[in-house]
């Protein structure tokens, strides 16, 4: 039975999976390499929680003790008893091989492991952890605490025990599971990134302006944030990531990033995290940069 979970990453992913977790009841030890961003990550759990109270989705006595079973932890050995860990570090494929490496040889053995990966093969990072028959992919969408689907994702070797138990979890948190293939960048990003990246092309190529393109989507397809925007909430070097691992993993051409994403990547514009990308949030309302 999963009782203690530990998270890896503190940051936008990582603090969202561990508010779910325990406002489901799950005992959470959060680690990062920057006990800084720890802490930013329970200020901004509790004032999700808040919000969520406000709204009447959650009583007040259960949002305190949601607070109260997060703990963190300097590191990953704090972590050995945990029964499941999800590593929610950032897009990069040799940062999670570090960790899953290092969490493999410090977790009990029955400890399983789900990665949230938003693209990355699971089949590859499971051969990292030494344990890839307790290892999967549980990607979470962007914000954790609204979103509603989890793609759940088996590795070559996955065994069903692994698959289920991680199931249950989701299930019990409320969320609705789906399952994907492990193929670059699964189901979601499979379709959303190509579009928001033909986003950046049509403005790359002068068709439209920010505003143009963002409001055509939102009033033209209905949706509820243009593709522009919406990159700049998930970040533009995460969504550089997952096109790359698009364009080499499936070597189509169709999946090549746009010269333009490259560039404000390089220039560290990487969305609202920056306080620029396509947008500058910098004053009271965001102003297109191009």
């Amino acid at each position: 039975m999963i009782q203690n979970i530990g998270v890896v990453g503190a940051g936008q992913m990582g603090s969202g999976i561990a508010h779910v977790l325990a406002v489901a009841g799950y005992d959470i030890m959060l680690t990062d390499t920057s006990n800084a961003q720890m802490q930013k990550a329970l200020k901004v759990i509790e004032a999700n929680l808040n919000r969520q109270v406000s709204r009447g989705r959650l009583e007040q006595v259960e949002a305190v003790d949601a607070l109260a079973r997060i703990q963190t932890v300097p590191g990953l050995p704090e972590l050995a008893q945990a029964d499941l860990v999800v590593e929610a570090a950032t897009e990069d494929e040799d940062i999670k091989r570090e960790i899953l490496a290092d969490l493999g040889k410090v977790l009990n053995p029955d400890g399983l492991i789900a990665t949230n990966t938003s693209s990355i093969s699971i089949t590859r990072l499971a051969t990292v952890s030494g344990r890839p028959e307790k290892f999967m992919g549980m990607h979470f969408m962007n914000p954790v605490p609204v979103m509603e689907l989890v793609e759940l994702i088996r590795g070559i070797a996955t065994d069903e025990d692994t698959f289920s138990a991680v199931r249950e979890v989701v299930l019990k948190v409320g969320k609705i599971p789906t399952n994907s293939e492990d193929f670059p960048a699964f189901i979601v990003n499979r379709i959303l990134m190509p579009m928001v990246n033909e986003a950046v092309y049509t403005l790359y190529e002068g068709v439209g302006t920010v505003e143009g393109i963002d409001s055509s989507m939102r009033l033209g397809a209905n949706h509820r944030m243009g593709p522009l925007e919406l990159a700049d909430f998930i970040g533009l070097d995460t969504c550089l990531a997952i096109m790359q691992v698009l364009y080499e993993g499936l070597a189509d051409t169709k999946y090549r990033p746009c010269p333009l994403l490259v560039k404000y990547v390089e220039a560290g514009w990487l969305g609202r995290k920056t306080d620029r990308g396509f947008y500058d949030y910098r004053g009271e309302t965001p102003v297109p940069t191009r």
